[in-house]
């Protein structure tokens, strides 16, 4: 994982000034964080699987049995091999391809009316692709980046001080006559496509207004609002009343739970855990007992995929173990419907240590993040305990009471 001051390093290497390269498929109305995401991983294992085929095209990476796999229900798309959803896979991938291409993560290469791609910086895909949030950080940085190098940052920078309807009107006007003069694209209905996906991210990482239905939004700009499926299942959950189950909530809501993005979320997680365990750990149990001896072969959620979906797909989630440890203490009788809570206590405790040591030893380039431990901690307990940044005292003894009183 790169660090903060890597990601800053990438950009501060690069000049992205639209006067220059003219390109006005710099960020595309495709380009949002989930998709550009989802996109890097399917770059990447379209590699893994073809070590010595390096080159590839947006066809190549649609076609895949991995892209099939999981954008198709994930974004509720029609299949890959669908003769009319060709046009629209074509902009899914083409568009955060050209993005990655035009920050430098990819080269381009065209050859007669056909691009082909190959991998810039390895490191920089990766962690893109590694989760959203990651993705969100990439895009804030390179949109503010390249409205520097272009000289415009100024009209956009105006608008998040002065937060009015004449101001978003104004910034709107300019940035639409500056991409006309100054790129490829000449029609404003093009430009103003793309306008959400320049000032969003922006306006979310400074907490500010931004666009929402060609107008000023209402409202500052949420997270959730910047993705392509804006379905916030995170969101729904926090909501809800402590007197009411999880199922019983979302049939009160009439919500439906994307759940191959959570079990996609999750699967992707378990090799970024297993990769990091076999790096640090020499691929060893992350829990030290009777059953620890051998290779930690297993990926286990401490609290259940199918009953906390929304941390399914978080690292601080889960634990490596050898298989005697998963199916004979985890999982009693080999029964992966069920759990033995006393021993989900100690995995909890030995997971909390690990990731104090992991994110004391490797700081910002860490898989883990304290927020995230905090989360899974009240989400899988049901329970809103305000824990102060690497308290991880106060995780234990949160920890240990649970148990106590249960």
């Amino acid at each position: 994982m790169i660090s903060n001051k890597n990601l800053i390093h990438f950009f501060e290497k690069n000049n992205y000034d639209l006067r220059i390269s003219n390109n006005g498929r710099w960020i595309d109305q495709k380009c949002t964080p989930d998709v550009v995401c989802i996109v890097s991983d399917c770059i990447l294992n379209y590699l893994y699987e073809n070590e010595d085929d390096i080159v590839f095209s947006v066809t190549d990476i649609w076609k895949c049995d991995y892209t099939k796999e999981n954008v198709e229900e994930i974004f509720s798309k029609p299949g890959t091999d669908h003769e009319k959803s060709v046009n629209e896979y074509d902009k899914f991938f083409s568009q955060p391809i050209e993005l990655l291409a035009s920050s430098n993560v990819l080269k381009k290469e065209k050859k007669g009316n056909r691009n082909f791609y190959t991998v810039n910086d390895l490191d920089m895909l990766q962690y893109i692709s590694w989760k959203e949030k990651n993705t969100v950080e990439f895009l804030f940085i390179y949109i503010k980046k390249v409205l520097k190098d272009s000289k415009i940052w100024d009209s956009f920078s105006n608008f998040f001080e002065v937060q009015t309807q004449e101001a978003y009107l104004n910034l709107k006007e300019k940035f639409e006559n500056y991409i006309i003069e100054n790129t490829n694209i000449n029609k404003p209905l093009e430009v103003r496509r793309i306008f959400s996906k320049v000032i969003n991210p922006l306006a979310y990482k400074f907490k500010k207004l931004g666009t929402s239905r060609g107008r000023i939004s209402k409202n500052i700009i949420t997270y959730s609002s910047l993705m392509y499926n804006q379905e916030n299942f995170r969101d729904l959950v926090s909501n809800k009343p402590k007197n009411i189950t999880r199922k019983e909530w979302i049939e009160q809501k009439g919500y439906q739970i994307n759940i191959q993005f959570y079990r996609y979320q999750s699967e992707k997680a378990k090799k970024q855990l297993k990769k990091h365990n076999i790096s640090y750990r020499n691929g060893t149990s992350e829990v030290s007992d009777a059953y620890s001896q051998g290779e930690a072969t297993q990926v286990h959620h401490i609290f259940p995929q199918h009953s906390h979906p929304e941390i399914s797909g978080y690292v601080e989630n889960l634990i490596c173990l050898t298989p005697t440890q998963h199916l004979y203490k985890a999982h009693p009788n080999n029964n992966t419907q069920i759990i033995d809570y006393e021993y989900q206590e100690v995995l909890l405790k030995a997971k909390a240590n690990i990731i104090q040591k992991d994110i004391e030893h490797l700081g910002d380039i860490s898989i883990y993040e304290f927020s995230n431990v905090r989360e899974v901690i009240n989400k899988g307990f049901n329970e809103n305990h305000e824990i102060e940044n690497n308290d991880f005292v106060g995780i234990m003894n949160i920890i240990t009471l649970h148990y106590l009183d249960n």
